[in-house]
């Protein structure tokens, strides 16, 4: 067996032929004729004069190849009580029929297409539509505004768009055709056509001429027998344009290729993962964020695995029991999902009483992403699960994972609050502000040495100098992450904020990430943001906004005056950490990521704009009313 250290070691001595072998996994049109081609692009691309279609590789191979009635994708919406299962020869007739009725409106190799759709089997069949024309896709996520879909049209000037009558969330039903039409009214370009597909909780009317019923053009299809090959397409052609969450002003459109986005994915399934195909793999995420491309549709199903597609949340449908149903009931082998889902799990059943009521037999290990897995809620999330918890690091313009635990090809020791270290492909530094590698276990710039590897973004959507502006130019050679944390002597990574969210306490440059981890240790808390507000002494100031776990009835003060102690003892007096503010709620994305520039700023008085991704603005409202509480300016 082949440890880690071999491996990483054989990529790093002959990474040509790494990549060459981990090509060879695929079925390709034409076959590349070497991995890396250093005179394309920004920094190189990869298999440059090699053809092959994503889709062929996600379906037409495996029905081809012995897996036609194996599911493909599990559809649980405990949010509207509908299952279904999809095995790949049935996606493989539904994708075949709905890249029909694409071609019907025009939809050729190279016409954008906007898939702007709620979490449904029709979203993931969208996304294999355009791959099989080599049309790229731009999945918005469902319910965005008008404003910030219109930005999304104007910059990729997509020549159709697929949607839905409407979204379902807890509690309400979202009306999305509003929003759609809203958005091609404020929308410079104008695209061609819509497919609307008419979902029983919601309809919505149709403009005659413009839309187009989904269900009616690819049953057409269907009962046609119409059969739709697969476009042949450059290893360097985009796939799909992905806009980066919280974007404000003009969005950042990163590109994804054909090729070299299928061999890395492929790579990760077995050995990130650790699945065989035919096993079932679940990212809790939505189609909208770069875990669903990646980790819902595309590497599952290059990979032969079943994939789960989730429409519902970690609490509230119906309550913190419904992750540990969906792995169980649908023998969940790897699951991953984001550290802020199992937080909420834990502070709604803290002593994990409702996973004991499950039989998580077929679970192996569970992976966190997404943002900071502080080092309690993977304590927790071990003894309840009693599974292997595996952190694991890596971002929209990456595609997949920068620092992990490489569970396929050995087990390494966890180090809790660590990644653990640099995948195949990437050679991770840490540099000062000046561009020099910092010793072991200082604190600086997480940097990639050019080249990326197969998968990552090659650019920005026809935003080629914005790219070298915002990623590539800082530090010459290196592609900079703007994620800020230390190497240790094993060579394992520590991420520990944004450079964002990097401190200046009186000259100390202080990570809010490691406060964070103070915090969350203690047995009362729930979950906890620090920012870091402005001080006329100190110049900045951490303050710790926390939720507290249900039942806890102690005096606040109690809670807060251990806080302010813990930090002294684990992080020192340098840490100047006087101020825990109790709250609710915290501001999130819709993909989970805590939004402290915005409370920072909001706290500070500065001028901002509300993030487009916020999943629920009135928490910004109920963090000032504590703030003012706490400051006694209420």
């Amino acid at each position: 067996m082949n440890t880690y250290q071999d491996i990483y070691e054989g990529w790093r001595q002959d990474p040509e032929a790494f990549w060459m072998e981990a090509a060879n996994k695929l079925d390709w049109t034409t076959p590349p004729s070497r991995a890396f081609f250093a005179d394309q692009g920004a920094y190189g691309r990869w298999f440059a004069d090699g053809k092959v279609n994503t889709c062929y590789n996600c379906l037409d191979r495996h029905v081809e190849g012995g897996r036609a009635d194996q599911s493909a994708i599990i559809y649980d919406s405990p949010i509207t009580g509908n299952q279904r299962s999809l095995t790949f020869a049935q996606l493989k007739a539904e994708v075949v029929a709905l890249a029909a009725a694409l071609k019907d409106r025009g939809i050729a190799k190279g016409d954008r297409v906007i898939i702007y759709m709620p979490m449904v089997p029709e979203a993931a069949i969208a996304m294999l539509a355009c791959a099989r024309l080599g049309a790229p896709h731009s999945v918005v996520f469902g319910g965005f505004a008008s404003a910030e879909l219109a930005t999304r049209i104007d910059d990729c000037a997509p020549k159709l768009i697929i949607s839905a009558s409407c979204g379902i969330e807890p509690g309400r039903v979202v009306a999305y055709k509003p929003l759609l039409d809203g958005a091609i009214e404020l929308a410079s370009h104008k695209p061609e056509a819509t497919l609307i597909l008419q979902r029983e909780q919601q309809g919505c009317d149709l403009i005659e001429g413009r839309d187009f019923d989904y269900a009616e053009a690819v049953q057409a299809h269907k009962a046609a027998g119409t059969d739709v090959a697969c476009a042949d397409v450059a290893a360097t052609d985009p796939l799909y344009i992905l806009y980066t969450s919280g974007t404000t002003g003009q969005p950042k459109g990163v590109v994804r290729d054909n090729g070299g986005h299928a061999v890395a994915l492929h790579w990760t399934m077995k050995n990130i993962y650790n699945v065989e195909p035919g096993e079932v793999y679940w990212a809790a995420s939505d189609v909208g964020w770069v875990v669903g491309h990646s980790y819902i549709v595309y590497g599952p199903l290059l990979a032969g695995n079943t994939t789960i597609l989730f429409e519902g949340k970690p609490v509230g449908t119906p309550d913190a029991s419904t992750f540990w149903r969906v792995m169980s009931e649908h023998k969940v082998a790897s699951m991953f999902t984001a550290p802020t889902a199992f937080r909420a799990i834990k502070q709604n059943d803290p002593d994990g009483e409702m996973a004991a009521q499950f039989d998580l037999s077929n679970l192996r290990t569970v992976y966190l992403a997404g943002e900071r897995a502080d080092p309690d809620t993977i304590l927790w999330l071990e003894k309840v699960s009693g599974k292997p918890v595996i952190d694991h690091w890596w971002q929209t313009e990456t595609g997949w994972t920068m620092a992990g635990n490489p569970v396929g090809i050995e087990l390494m020791p966890v180090k809790y609050g660590s990644p653990t270290v640099a995948m195949p492909g990437y050679d991770l530094q840490v540099l000062s502000d000046e561009g020099e590698e910092l010793p072991r276990g200082e604190l600086g710039n997480v940097v990639v040495k050019l080249p990326l590897p197969p998968g990552a973004f090659p650019t920005l959507w026809n935003a080629e100098e914005r790219f070298r502006e915002a990623y590539l130019d800082e530090f010459p050679g290196y592609y900079k992450t703007a994620d800020a944390g230390m190497m240790d002597e094993d060579g394992y990574l520590f991420i520990m904020a944004r450079t964002d969210d990097i401190i200046n306490v009186a000259g100390h440059r202080l990570s809010t990430g490691g406060m964070e981890e103070v915090i969350a240790e203690h047995p009362d808390v729930a979950e906890c943001a620090v920012v870091g507000i402005a001080d006329e002494m100190k110049g900045q100031l951490p303050a710790g906004f926390v939720i507290l776990n249900k039942g806890v009835d102690r005096p606040v003060a109690e809670i807060q005056g251990e806080l302010v102690q813990m930090m002294r003892d684990r992080i020192g007096p340098v840490a100047a950490f006087k101020i825990a503010v109790p709250v609710q709620r915290l501001p999130k994305t819709r993909s989970g990521k805590i939004l402290r520039a915005t409370m920072q700023k909001m706290i500070d008085g500065e001028e901002f704009k509300m993030p487009a991704t916020i999943d629920d603005p009135a928490i910004l409202d109920e963090i000032a009313e504590s703030w003012r509480a706490y400051s006694g300016r209420g």
